[in-house]
Order: C-alpha cells, then sequence, then structure tokens
C-alpha cells in the first residue's frame, strides 16, 4: 500500500511556495555582500593603506561595494573625530549615512553586510550594529580592537598635538560628562576595583560608550544581545607583541587584573556566563572565533588579510548553499509526493 505524503489539493501549493525561494536564494548566491570597514585612532577614512585594504577585498571577491565608516567628508576632520567627540552622537550619524546609501540600503530599507574593524573601529562597529535598526552583519572582524576597554590611554608622538590634548583632558577627569562626551578613547575607557575584580562604580555610572553596548549594567538591553548572537561569524584578532592596546586580551573580551595581570577569559566570565551579550549563543552555533598574530598593534600582513577576507567576507552563498541545497531536497521530494498522488489517483 502506498501513503499519500501530501493531499492532492497542497501539493500545488507546496510547489508553487517551493519555487520563490529556491530561486531567491540561488539569484543572491553570487553577490558579494557590501563591507563597511572602520578605521582606528588618529587614522582617516581615506588614508592609502585603508583604501589599499580595500583593493584587496575587491581583488578577492569582484563586485563588493565598500562603504569606508566616517563621521565626516573632510580627512582631517574625520581623524579629529577619532579623538573628540561624541561616539554615541557618531554612531547615530554613521547609521541615517549609511542608510541613505542605496549601494547599502535595500528596497525594503534594510542593510546586510560584513564588517571590518581597525583598533577601535572594532569596537564602534559592534556598536553600530547594536543601536542601528534595520541593519544585520554577517561577519565582523576585528584587528586589535578594545571590547573589553582600556586601562590605559595610549602613548602620543611628540608631535600629536591632537593625541596630546585627548590625553591631557583625560588625566584625573575621565569621568565627568565634559570628558565623556568629548573625548573618545575615555568612552572605552574601563576601571576595575582590583580587590573584588568588578568594574568601578564610577564605569558603570559614567561610561558613555562601553558600559552600554557591553550590557554591562544591570538594565540589559536585549536586543543588543540578540543583534550580536544573530550574527553568522564574530572573529577577533589579537597581536602577541600589542603595547598599544592595555591589555591586549581585551580584543578578546577577556578581563585582566591591572595590579597581578592575571586574565580571565571570557567564557569563564560571568557576562558570557549570563550571556549578556549574545556573545554564549553565538558560540555555541561556532560563530565565535579567538585568533591571534604574532605582530605588534596593526602590524598586519598580506597573508593574514587574504585568508581573512577570503573566508569571511565575499557572497552569501558560504553560508546559504546549505540552505539553498535544504529547499531543493525538500522541493524534489515534494515533486515525487505530487507524481505518487497522481499515480494513487
Amino acid at each position: 500500500m502506498r501513503l499519500l505524503a501530501l493531499p492532492s489539493f497542497l501539493a500545488p501549493l507546496a510547489l508553487s511556495s517551493a519555487l520563490p525561494t529556491i530561486n531567491r536564494l540561488a539569484s543572491n548566491e553570487g553577490k558579494p555582500l557590501p563591507l563597511l570597514i572602520w578605521h582606528g585612532l588618529g587614522d582617516t577614512y581615506d588614508a592609502d593603506g585603508l583604501r589599499e585594504t580595500g583593493k584587496l577585498v575587491e581583488q578577492l571577491h569582484p563586485g563588493t561595494y565598500i562603504y569606508y565608516v566616517r563621521v565626516a567628508e573632510s580627512s582631517t576632520e574625520d581623524r579629529t573625530g577619532t579623538f573628540f567627540g561624541n561616539v554615541t552622537t557618531q554612531i547615530a550619524q554613521v547609521c541615517e549615512d549609511i542608510h541613505s546609501d542605496s549601494n547599502l540600503a535595500g528596497a525594503d530599507g534594510e542593510i546586510r553586510a560584513d564588517a571590518l574593524g581597525f583598533s577601535q573601529g572594532g569596537q564602534f562597529l559592534r556598536g553600530l550594529l547594536e543601536r542601528c535598526d534595520g541593519l544585520s552583519f554577517r561577519s565582523l572582524v576585528t584587528f586589535g580592537s578594545q571590547h573589553n576597554g582600556i586601562q590605559q590611554f595610549p602613548a602620543c608622538s611628540d608631535y600629536d598635538f591632537l593625541c596630546k590634548g585627548a590625553t591631557n583632558l583625560i588625566k584625573g577627569n575621565a569621568w565627568t560628562d565634559y570628558v565623556q562626551n568629548r573625548v573618545v578613547p575615555a568612552q572605552y575607557y574601563r576601571t576595575l576595583n582590583q580587590s573584588t575584580g568588578l568594574p568601578t562604580q564610577d564605569y558603570l555610572d559614567h561610561s558613555n560608550f562601553l558600559a552600554d553596548v557591553n550590557n554591562e549594567r544591570s538594565a540589559r538591553n536585549g536586543v543588543y544581545a540578540d543583534r550580536v548572537a544573530s550574527m553568522e561569524n564574530f572573529v577577533m584578532y589579537v597581536f602577541e607583541e600589542d603595547v598599544t592596546v592595555i591589555p591586549k586580551e581585551s580584543g578578546w573580551f577577556a578581563e585582566v587584573n591591572g595590579t597581578t595581570g592575571e586574565v580571565t577569559p571570557l567564557r569563564e566570565r560571568q557576562m558570557y556566563k549570563e550571556d549578556w551579550l549574545g556573545l554564549k549563543r553565538l558560540d555555541e552555533k561556532g560563530g565565535l572565533e579567538f585568533k591571534k598574530h604574532p605582530n605588534g598593534h596593526m602590524q598586519l600582513e598580506d597573508k593574514l588579510l587574504v585568508d581573512a577576507f577570503q573566508k569571511y567576507f565575499g557572497s552569501e552563498s558560504k553560508s546559504r548553499s546549505g540552505l539553498v541545497q535544504q529547499t531543493v531536497d525538500a522541493y524534489e521530494r515534494v515533486q515525487d509526493a505530487v507524481r505518487e498522488a497522481k499515480e494513487y489517483l
């Protein structure tokens, strides 16, 4: 006796609903996702090195649209904005800017992209994902970022007066509203109570950026966690010889005791165990990657970049090919059921 997989009147409906899904998925297979690139402290969106990085992505994935994140169209003002400005305001402006770019936003206003962050640009891209409605990332790749903040401010070169001005403002005033609203590195500065190992109350009360996007305050933002967990890949590179980011392990969300140097990895922290930020969910589906590179801060090599760009950027067919095949298989099973139904009837 043959069993009918589908009633005859449902079979045509299943066929018609399966076809658009297959066609839609297949039509997107060859098109690379756009890429957002956010540069680091003291750099500019139109710097030659950054543009060369973009060209490398385009060579590996022809047709990639690259958006170089900036807080001002002027190169000088964009660099100034890496030292001075309100990060919350900057991220809101970037959200507005990308949604006004027709090469990024679809007909429905939604943006699906990959993201590449260098140094502080890494945590700013994550903040953008968490706060910007209508934006989703397939992959977020960060190099030498400060996801768990900094305990010391970066040293300035002799003639970098922007850097020196920012550092001088911070000294002794880091938790004032004036500094938290104006000095960029102060907004991801993070202090610990060395006896308890917990964040200080000053940090929790006054941090303009990091305490919020890391969901460290008692009122957790579930939207932030859901958006982080929705990514397919969150890849964090730490430079083993980094003396610019202190502590360098911040790039992996690790907690570092500034007195003893003891490092508590992310997976042993409360924020992971209670999944404040969606990192545990992301990790459980294989999307959280901790990588290291032997050089100093932002000393990158072509092979490292090529390997990362090849693996995590490009067409969504890399991640959707399995879904396409599953849909095709389901479609074929429906066809078999229809043929069987016709023979039975």
